[in-house]
């Protein structure tokens, strides 16, 4: 009687109000319009010739290596600070989790104006990176690696922290019990646990890499074939040949796609968990 009762109950709170349709079908359009105008506008007929024309490739090329870059950079420094904010307590953690997620509601271009302040010829760290390197760091391939990494590490940290957060530590402590060093549990026990979270939050953090346009291009410059990643590509095709604009962002909208595909089981996962 009482699991039928629980599921009458949810059955019942499952029935959306009439009220919230209409503006839940206005969201769903208003979100899918600009997507269907690109693919509407593509000039598809022509996609041969502008692809060859343009400097698609070697800025397509380029947004791929630094965007996997920034995500080792990312994996090997975000994993232990996603543990670190989960495991640790201690005095002054909150604002710790503060200063991580400031790229997240950090304007792009203010990234690249902070990263300007950190890494530039006058920054704070300008002249020490001169006197190892022999040269500044911005308008570089690896201030592309930086810039994209500064934005796109918070979602990896976020993603993992969490899934440290729930992960079973009875197994830890159980391998800790047969001996076990603290390196060998968090490196056999405990990154096994949040292995699926780890691949998740990367996947989210190379997509945010790839897609950097602010930061990178206040920071990085956009030189083509140095410089130039493919959102600044179409940045600088949109201020002549707009029209050529659409065709070029199609790469960017599969990596998009690609995205939800490989992070759909995990949310379908997470929905049905809940």
């Amino acid at each position: 009687m009482t699991r039928s009762r629980a599921r009458a109950r949810r059955a019942a709170g499952t029935g959306a109000p009439l009220l919230a349709i209409p503006p839940a079908l206005i969201g769903v359009a208003f979100l899918l319009l600009p997507t269907l105008a690109l693919l509407v506008r593509t000039r598809w007929s022509d996609l041969r010739q502008i692809y060859s024309s343009r400097e698609v490739w070697p800025a397509l090329r380029l947004s791929l290596e630094s965007s996997i870059e920034a995500t080792i950079i990312s994996l090997i420094l975000g994993v232990p600070l996603a543990w670190m904010l989960a495991r640790v307590r201690a005095p002054g953690m909150g604002v710790v989790r503060a200063i991580v997620t400031i790229p997240l509601v950090l304007p792009p271009v203010i990234g690249g104006v902070a990263l300007f302040q950190a890494f530039g010829r006058n920054g704070l760290l300008g002249h020490p990176i001169h006197s190892v390197f022999g040269q500044d760091l911005p308008f570089t391939y690896p201030a592309i690696v930086v810039a994209q990494a500064f934005v796109a590490m918070p979602f990896l940290v976020i993603t993992v922290e969490g899934a440290f957060r729930i992960s079973d530590q009875d197994v830890e402590e159980a391998a800790a019990t047969l001996g076990a060093s603290r390196t060998r549990i968090f490196t056999h026990v405990t990154i096994p646990l949040v292995l699926p979270a780890i691949v998740a939050g990367s996947v989210l953090c190379w997509a945010r890499a790839l897609g950097e346009f602010g930061a990178t291009l206040l920071f990085g410059g956009n030189v083509t074939g140095i410089t130039q990643t493919l959102p600044t590509d179409v940045l600088t095709v949109f201020q002549t040949h707009p029209e050529d604009a659409p065709a070029l962002s199609l790469p960017l909208m599969a990596v998009a796609l690609i995205v939800l595909v490989a992070l759909r089981d995990k949310w379908l996962r997470s929905a049905a968990s809940s």
